[in-house]
C-alpha cells in the first residue's frame, strides 16, 4: 500500500519593532542576559499592559500581504502554564479571535534544473495570531539559565493548514514567507538569532483515504533545510512504520529533530492537547480595527515577490534565469528598474547585475572577511593569547555600500549599445569602476578604450589572421561556422580589445568569400 504524507507548520516569526508587545522596554538580539527587561517583563505586582502599536500595525500588513481576512475585532486571552521563561506563569494571546484569518502563501516547487522555474501553487494558512514571545532557557547538565531579553518580543503565530506533502514544499513554504516578509521590512526572519522558527506537525495515510493519521509534532528545526530535512525523515520513519503493519505504534507525541545525526527521537508523549486554560485578558480591551485602519495599512505596501517576478518577465521579457536571480532580494530589484528607467534596456542590465554586480560584491565580500579575520589575529597575538580568531564570515558586499550606482549600470549599456566600447572591454570598464566609483564615459575617455572602427586597419589584421591560421580557414570553408571565431580572437587581440567585433566579422567574411 502506498501512503502519503499531510503537513501543516507552525511558524513564529518576531516582528521588527524597537520595543516589545506590551511595554516599553526595548530588545536587541545578543545584548548581556536579563538586560533588556523591566517591571512588565519581570511580572511584579501592580503592572499593566500596554499595547504596541507599531507591532499591530505590522500585524496587519502581514495579513494584507498574505491575503487574509482582518476582522473587525480581536481580543487577548491568556495562555496559563507555569515554566520559568514566563515570569508572570501566563502567555498574552489571541486565542479565538485573532488578528487574521484565512490566507495564503505562494511558493515555488524545484524546476527540473536550476534554469528551469518550477511549478506554482499556494499554500492555504488556517489563521495568524499575534502574542508575546518567552525567555530563553539555557540548559546544563545540574541547571538551567534563564534570559529573559526576548521575554515580550512581538511575535506572529502563522498557522497553516494541513496543506503539504513534502519536504520541499516545506522548504518552498517558508523561503516564500520568508521572503514576503523580509522585503516588506516587518521582519528579519533570521533563524539562526531566534526571529524565525518553525514546527511541523506530520502524519501520514494511505493513498486516497481522506482522514489523517495519527500527528507527530516535530520540534528544534533550526534553519529552513532543516525543516525539509526532518520532515522527509519524519515520512520515511512513519511510512516504514505503515508497511511493517506496525502503524499503531505512531502515536500522537513531540519528537526532536537531531540535525547531526540526521534523525528524530521522542521529546514527550503528547496523547491529549494541554489544557491550558484560556480566558479573556482582563486588562486589555479587545482591539477595534476599522475599515479606515486597513485602508492605511494597505497603503505602501511592496509588490509580492512572485508578482515581481511575472512583471519582469512579460514586461521586460527577461528569461527565469535572471529573474529568480532579481526578485529575491528587493533592494537588487530596485537597482535594476532604476538602471532601466535611465536606459530602457532591461535584458542588457540584468545582465550585468546578475553576472558581474553579483561577482565583484562577493569578491568584496570575502576580502573584508579576510582583512578582518588577520587584524583580528594580529589583535590577538599582541596581546599574546595564543588564540586563533576567525573573523564570522558576513557574505557579499552589501549594495548600500557598493561605490557602482544605477547610473554607472545604465551608462556602461548606453556605451556598448552605441558601439562606443565592445562587450569585452565593457567588462574591464565595470570591474573599475566598481573599485574606484568613476563614471564610465569618463573612464573610457581617460583611458582611451573607444572601439576602433577603422575598417582599413580591421582589414589588414584580419587578412594577417586568415593567414596565420590555414586550419581555421579551410573548417570554415568546409561549413564550419564555429572556426571564424579562432580568427576574431587573434584580431580583438591585436586591437587590445578596441576592435568592433560586428565590423571584424563582416570584414572577415568578406575576405573569406
Amino acid at each position: 500500500m502506498e501512503y502519503e504524507a499531510v503537513i501543516g507548520l507552525e511558524v513564529h516569526v518576531q516582528l521588527k519593532t524597537a520595543s516589545k508587545m506590551f511595554t516599553r522596554s526595548p530588545y536587541r538580539f545578543a545584548e548581556p542576559p536579563n538586560t533588556q527587561t523591566d517591571a512588565v517583563i519581570l511580572a511584579l505586582p501592580g503592572v499593566l499592559p500596554v499595547m504596541n502599536k507599531e507591532a499591530l500595525n505590522k500585524s496587519i500588513k502581514v495579513g494584507l500581504l498574505l491575503g487574509c481576512t482582518i476582522p473587525e475585532v480581536c481580543k487577548w486571552d491568556r495562555k496559563n502554564y507555569w515554566y520559568p521563561d514566563s515570569p508572570k506563569n501566563y502567555q498574552l494571546t489571541q486565542y479565538d479571535q485573532p488578528i487574521c484569518l484565512g490566507g495564503t502563501v505562494e511558493i515555488e516547487m524545484p524546476g527540473p534544473s536550476r534554469n528551469v522555474m518550477g511549478a506554482h501553487r499556494r499554500v492555504q494558512l488556517t489563521r495568524i495570531h499575534l502574542e508575546e514571545d518567552v525567555g530563553k532557557l539555557t540548559h546544563f547538565e545540574k541547571d538551567s539559565l534563564v534570559d529573559l531579553n526576548r521575554a515580550g518580543v512581538p511575535l506572529l503565530e502563522i498557522v497553516t493548514e494541513p496543506d503539504m506533502h513534502n519536504g520541499d514544499e516545506c522548504f518552498a513554504f517558508l523561503t516564500a514567507l520568508r521572503m514576503i516578509l523580509t522585503q516588506a521590512g516587518l521582519s528579519d526572519c533570521d533563524m539562526e538569532k531566534g526571529q524565525m522558527r518553525c514546527d511541523a506537525n506530520i502524519s501520514v495515510r494511505p493513498v486516497g483515504e481522506s482522514k489523517l493519521g495519527t500527528k507527530v509534532e516535530l520540534k528544534n528545526l533550526n534553519t529552513i533545510t532543516g525543516v525539509r530535512n526532518g520532515v522527509e525523515y519524519e515520512i520515511k520513519r512513519q511510512s516504514a512504520l505503515c508497511r511493517e503493519g506496525r502503524r499503531h505504534e505512531i502515536v500522537q507525541e513531540t519528537r526532536r529533530w537531531n540535525a547531526d545525526q540526521g534523525y528524530t527521537t521522542t521529546m514527550r508523549g503528547k496523547e491529549k492537547a494541554h489544557d491550558y486554560r484560556y480566558f479573556p485578558d482582563p486588562d486589555l480591551m479587545p482591539l477595534r480595527i476599522d475599515a479606515a485602519w486597513r485602508t492605511r495599512m494597505q497603503e505602501g505596501l511592496p509588490e509580492l515577490p512572485f508578482d515581481r517576478q511575472r512583471r519582469y518577465q512579460e514586461a521586460f521579457g527577461l528569461p527565469y534565469t535572471l529573474t529568480s536571480v532579481l526578485v529575491p532580494d528587493r533592494e537588487l530589484s530596485e537597482f535594476f528598474e532604476a538602471a532601466v528607467a535611465l536606459c530602457g534596456k532591461p535584458r542588457e542590465v540584468a545582465n550585468f547585475i546578475a553576472n558581474d554586480l553579483l561577482r565583484e560584491l562577493t569578491a568584496a565580500g570575502k576580502a573584508a572577511d579576510a582583512d578582518e579575520a588577520s587584524a583580528l589575529a594580529a589583535l590577538g597575538g599582541a596581546y599574546g593569547s595564543g588564540e586563533t580568531h576567525n573573523a564570522v564570515g558576513s557574505g557579499p558586499l552589501p549594495l548600500n555600500q557598493c561605490k557602482l550606482t544605477p547610473n554607472h549600470i545604465a551608462e556602461l549599456v548606453k556605451l556598448v549599445d552605441e558601439s562606443i566600447i565592445s562587450s569585452q572591454i565593457a567588462r574591464e570598464v565595470f570591474n573599475e569602476c566598481f573599485q574606484t566609483g568613476e563614471m564610465p564615459q569618463s573612464l573610457v575617455d581617460r583611458k582611451g578604450l573607444r572601439q576602433s572602427n577603422d575598417t582599413g586597419e580591421i582589414e589588414r589584421l584580419c587578412a594577417e589572421a586568415i593567414a596565420g591560421n590555414p586550419k581555421a580557414v579551410a573548417e570554415y570553408k568546409a561549413g564550419s561556422e564555429k572556426a571564424i571565431n579562432a580568427l576574431k580572437g587573434p584580431v580583438m587581440k591585436a586591437t587590445k580589445g578596441k576592435g568592433n567585433p560586428k565590423v571584424i566579422d563582416d570584414v572577415l567574411r568578406k575576405l573569406l568569400g
